[in-house]
């Protein structure tokens, strides 16, 4: 599953899957694949938060 993977790769699954919620309607469709655990980045103000 997604959050499985989200946990493999060291990411908070709620923080992960809120964001790619908040995100996806914005993302043009040739860069949906940042949104992928893998190659996810928090946004910078969740970083500095944490």
């Amino acid at each position: 599953s997604l959050i499985g993977t989200a946990k493999l790769n060291d990411i908070d699954p709620q923080a992960w899957l809120a964001d790619v919620l908040a995100r996806i309607a914005d993302i043009p469709q040739n860069r949906l694949h940042e949104l992928l655990p893998w190659n996810w980045r928090a946004p910078e103000d969740q970083r500095q938060a944490a």
